[in-house]
């Protein structure tokens, strides 16, 4: 039985932290998981960035709120659900997400969670599981399913070449040149057409 895995931000919604820098005219929060692989090492950074600007979860919440899924990406997901189960897997947070997860449909979404004080102010992550993208898709492997994965950054790379199939999609000039054994699609039909045969 097959189970297609996808990124979230940069594949089907915009990237989270990239409105959110826009919103707040702070550039340094424009850095994402396509700029740096340590994941860790990038949520340092930004905590810090929102600590010392006083913005906590509200602001990123009223943010988020005004995010639309990227066009076509909810007729992309409701055509794949037809024809194959579909998870979600993503490294952002269930406090950021559930507004999204509505404008696509509700799909099933594998995320994280925030830490976040009586001041509203976000304090720390925890990660669902240790290199949750892989794992997961692992995980999935060894419970029967086939996996076909598709993302578009560096924590997208081991899910997509663990599974029978996989492919990048929008992703950055860098990342595309240096694993061009990965099929990389910039059009939701494209990948949709891809997926369609992986799963034949």
């Amino acid at each position: 039985m097959d189970i297609v895995c996808l990124d979230l931000e940069g594949v089907l919604v915009p990237e989270i932290w990239i409105a959110f820098s826009e919103a707040t005219g702070i550039p340094e929060l424009r850095r994402t998981t396509r700029d740096e692989p340590d994941y860790d090492k990038l949520m340092a950074f930004r905590l810090n960035i929102l600590k010392e600007h006083g913005l906590g979860l509200k602001e990123i919440q009223d943010v988020i709120a005004t995010i639309e899924p990227l066009p076509g990406a909810r007729a992309f997901l409701d055509k794949l659900r037809e024809m194959t189960q579909v998870v979600i897997i993503s490294d952002t947070f269930s406090e950021f997400a559930k507004p999204l997860m509505k404008k696509l449909g509700w799909p099933t979404l594998f995320c994280n969670s925030l830490t976040v004080g009586e001041d509203g102010m976000i304090t720390g992550y925890q990660m669902r599981i240790s290199d949750s993208k892989y794992s997961t898709v692992r995980a999935l492997q060894n419970v029967g399913f086939e996996t076909i994965a598709s993302g578009d950054s560096f924590n997208d790379l081991k899910m997509i070449q663990a599974g029978k199939a996989g492919f990048l999609f929008r992703t950055t000039d860098q990342i595309r040149k240096d694993h061009p054994d990965i099929p990389a699609f910039e059009e939701f039909d494209d990948l949709l057409a891809a997926i369609t045969q992986a799963l034949s």
